[in-house]
């Protein structure tokens, strides 16, 4: 560097400004800020819900379309068994499996309260919001229980009733205390599922003959399929909240569980032509909707991963009305050739 630039340079340093030094020497000294992220929203306590809210509120606390599927079911139940339907049975059967439904499922949001608060997907229930006491929500529950069991006695039959209570005791009392403790609780899960066809079954009949016991079996086999692979998806909310489900302590297990019971399906629905139950077509028939069932279960004991869950669960729900659309067709059909050659 020649003189002639050394000069230079001093000059340049020298007409620098003072401010313009400290603004140079804040900068180098200021530290690094910490870049900021989105944050969640905030879950808030609200205020208990007033009068014209509480149709909703009850709604929200009887699970509403848990509620609705488990009466159809049962109602599924009245019109595959034997016998002409009468209207006046039909409509008790049906109100008092929903009281019955709405009981056990209050009585399960009363009890896991603490838990819902904890996960994404039931924050918002009613009483983890605290838009309803507990006692109010347990009042509730008690109220439904026992109006359900006894219209159910008075109206139906004495079957039909135990049935209804048995299945509020087991969902509410067993099932839910157990997904804390066991990954059995899955299967007693399955046994309330199927509870609810054998009630409109009992309600036409009077009893459980074999093809009750083989819709019911039907109806606790489709069980897993259905919530191993929505346990799957939701396993960080279950693990959050500390319950032992398949998916989260075992989940090579949960899926292999899924694929089971989805193979079971087949052997289970042949048995209802041999019993009488349908027409022999019904094989083929029930085949075609269960392999479908099947081959997403097998991708997903495969490949466990959220894609595979996701599609064996929105098959399980297009899977079971659809069968059981089919088996009533069938028995139709069969009742009517039977009409015919008489």
């Amino acid at each position: 560097m020649t003189s002639t630039q050394r000069a230079m340079n001093k000059t340049q340093r020298m007409n620098k400004t003072p401010s313009a030094l400290n603004t140079q020497h804040s900068q180098q000294q200021q530290p690094l800020q910490p870049i900021e992220t989105p944050k969640a929203p905030i879950w808030r306590i609200q205020s208990l819900s007033p009068l014209g809210q509480l149709p909703k509120t009850y709604s929200d606390l009887s699970k509403d379309k848990l509620t609705a599927f488990v009466v159809l079911t049962s109602m599924a139940g009245y019109a595959i068994a034997p016998g002409a339907t009468q209207l006046f049975t039909l409509f008790w059967t049906a109100a008092g499996t929903t009281l019955c439904a709405c009981s056990a499922n209050s009585f399960n949001q009363w009890i896991e309260t603490p838990y819902d608060a904890q996960m994404s997907r039931t924050r918002n229930r009613p009483l983890a919001r605290y838009a309803l006491s507990p006692v109010h929500a347990l009042t509730f529950g008690t109220a439904c229980g026992v109006a359900g069991v006894t219209s159910l006695f008075v109206f139906v039959n004495p079957l039909t009733a135990g049935l209804g209570l048995a299945n509020i005791v087991l969902y509410a009392g067993v099932y839910t205390r157990m997904k804390r403790l066991t990954i059995a609780n899955t299967w007693v899960g399955a046994v309330v599922g199927a509870i609810p066809p054998l009630m409109g079954w009992a309600a036409a009949t009077g009893a459980l003959s074999p093809g009750a016991w083989v819709l019911g079996a039907i109806m606790f086999a489709w069980q897993f399929p259905h919530f191993n692979s929505l346990a799957y998806t939701l396993r960080a909310d279950y693990s959050k909240a500390g319950y032992r489900m398949m998916s989260v302590t075992r989940p090579r297990l949960n899926a292999r569980v899924a694929l089971r019971y989805s193979l079971l399906m087949f052997p289970l629905c042949a048995m209802l032509p041999v019993l009488g139950i349908t027409d022999m077509l019904f094989i083929a028939d029930s085949s075609i909707v269960n392999a479908y069932m099947a081959v997403c279960a097998y991708k997903f004991w495969k490949h466990p991963e959220p894609k595979h869950s996701r599609r064996l669960f929105f098959s399980s729900i297009a899977h079971l009305p659809v069968l059981l659309i089919l088996i009533m067709a069938h028995k139709f059909w069969q009742d009517r050739k039977a009409q015919s050659n008489i």
